[in-house]
């Protein structure tokens, strides 16, 4: 197994986690920005206000996004499997 071949496997499957990762951070982001903003105008200081709707929100994405996040891995671990010959050099 080459250094190159390693780096290129870890680089892999570092874009894999921010390629998946992403979406739903960005949700909960919004959401997080979007209850913010309606409490600094409302002045309403709830702590349990900002936690339920990001955590409702990551979670419809996680369910809709589910089959999409399985064809990323299984594409990734299809792509480690046929990579195993090349590592036994």
């Amino acid at each position: 197994m080459t250094d190159s071949l390693v780096i290129q496997i870890v680089r892999d499957a570092l874009m894999m986690v921010l390629v998946i990762a992403a979406p739903i951070l960005v949700a909960g982001l919004l959401v997080g920005l979007i209850i913010s903003i309606l409490q600094a105008t409302t002045q309403i200081q709830e702590q349990s206000l900002t936690f339920v709707p990001k955590l409702i929100a990551v979670l419809v994405l996680l369910v809709v996004m589910a089959p999409w996040i399985i064809n990323v891995l299984v594409g990734y671990t299809t792509e480690l499997y046929l990579k195993i010959p090349l590592m036994v050099k």
